[in-house]
């Protein structure tokens, strides 16, 4: 990681939150950064904020599709609590993963993640009893900001990854939220591209500037 910024916090209010997603900024636990350019096995990349105008945002066909095809499952939203079956469900998603693979759910969040350094929420997705899919949402005054998320690799034909992101939207705009924020992607392509198909996109400029990235593209 290159030319990049952090400081540590225990608290942070929502209007606060608002303002360092305005520029840029985003945390793991009480651990703040923002950072431009990263040094990735495939070379340098040029780290692209994202953020959501939920005002205007609407869904593509491939997401109704999604939100059809999983219909039978059942979505709580609520404070978050990293209990066993939420550790669980992370232990059989992170084998997904063949390098960068995280230690645990604690290198994304706290201790107590519900409050601290920020309130956040979970979006549980249960098929029955047995939990899939859960995201982590701070929650701002008037944004929100997803953190990660994790789902059953025996669900992959569910996309539900793309489904948690969008009942995130869903929620932030039954707040009144005028913006979500994803989380960062690159301006060259890359694994974080799925980020950068949803529809009101804007990224940030790093000079202060938040701007239009239709259909994926930047300029």
């Amino acid at each position: 990681m290159l030319h990049g910024q952090y400081f540590e916090a225990d608290r942070v209010s929502p209007a606060q939150l608002d303002v360092l997603w305005a520029n840029g900024w985003r945390h793991f636990g009480t651990y703040f950064y923002r950072y431009w350019i990263n040094v990735t096995p495939e070379g340098i990349c040029h780290v692209l904020p994202l953020r959501i105008r939920l005002a205007v945002f609407r869904l593509s066909e491939s997401q109704r599709r999604i939100r059809r095809r999983n219909r039978d499952l059942r979505v709580i939203i609520r404070p978050t609590v990293l209990d066993a079956a939420t550790h669980a469900l992370f232990e059989r998603h992170k084998r997904r993963f063949t390098d960068n693979v995280p230690d645990s759910l604690y290198d994304f969040l706290s201790t107590q993640p519900a409050s601290v350094p920020c309130q956040n929420k979970e979006i549980a997705v249960y098929d029955g009893e047995r939990l899939v899919a859960k995201s982590f949402l701070d929650i701002g005054k008037r944004a929100t900001s997803s953190v990660y998320g994790v789902f059953d690799p025996d669900y992959a034909k569910r996309s539900l990854g793309i489904l948690t992101m969008l009942l995130e939207i869903a929620y932030s705009q039954e707040r009144g939220d005028e913006f979500y924020y994803p989380g960062y992607a690159y301006h060259e392509a890359s694994h974080y591209d799925y980020k950068k198909r949803f529809t009101a996109l804007e990224w940030f400029d790093w000079h202060g500037n938040w701007r239009d990235l239709p259909n994926g593209h930047y300029g």
